[in-house]
């Protein structure tokens, strides 16, 4: 994958004000990018209801591979994109359909459509993928690094690649901040 001035990680893997037991990307935290650096965070810049839209690191031109040539070692590997090689895509992020493991266990009056999970699908516009995804052929599985598996939709066309999410993977780091209750 090409590496460049300017890439694409994940929302989640950068918070400006990190929980403890946080590995991934904040301010003064070295991180090593899957097949490429590590990389440093040493400033932020937010939008105008707070949200962070860009984040200023330094690489180590020394740990190409993702090993420091100095011994040393980091908590956390993250996945991301070249911004000037990815193309755009809608993502379908599927869940369970319904939010009781026994839909036909209702209250009285009532019917399975109340169980129905009202986050049952997430809609992802303009996810930015990796460039070889534009040769995704239907019903051929692609794994999205810590995301899960995917497959192009039958509906899509040339202008408008579609994936479904088959299979979610776990997310450690979720599961930790849900129990946490954050």
């Amino acid at each position: 994958m090409p590496f460049s001035r300017e890439l694409y990680i994940e929302r989640e893997d950068f918070r400006d004000v990190p929980p403890p037991k946080y590995y991934r990307l904040s301010p003064g935290k070295e991180v090593r990018l899957r097949n490429a650096y590590f990389v440093t965070a040493h400033s932020l810049v937010k939008d105008a209801v707070g949200s962070v839209v860009e984040v200023h690191c330094t690489y180590d031109p020394a740990s190409r591979g993702g090993n420091s040539p100095d011994g040393r070692k980091v908590k956390s590997t993250m996945h991301w994109v070249s911004a000037a090689h990815t193309i755009s895509a809608e993502v379908r992020l599927y869940d369970k359909l319904f939010s009781n493991p026994n839909p036909l266990h209702v209250p009285e009056g009532g019917s399975f459509l109340d169980n129905l999970n009202p986050n049952s699908l997430e809609v992802v516009s303009h996810a930015k993928l990796e460039l070889s995804l534009a040769e995704a052929k239907v019903g051929a599985p692609y794994q999205f690094e810590r995301v899960g598996y995917f497959c192009l939709d039958p509906d899509s066309t040339a202008e408008k690649l579609v994936f479904n999410r088959t299979l979610a993977l776990k997310d450690t780091w979720a599961r930790i901040e849900k129990k946490a209750g954050a």
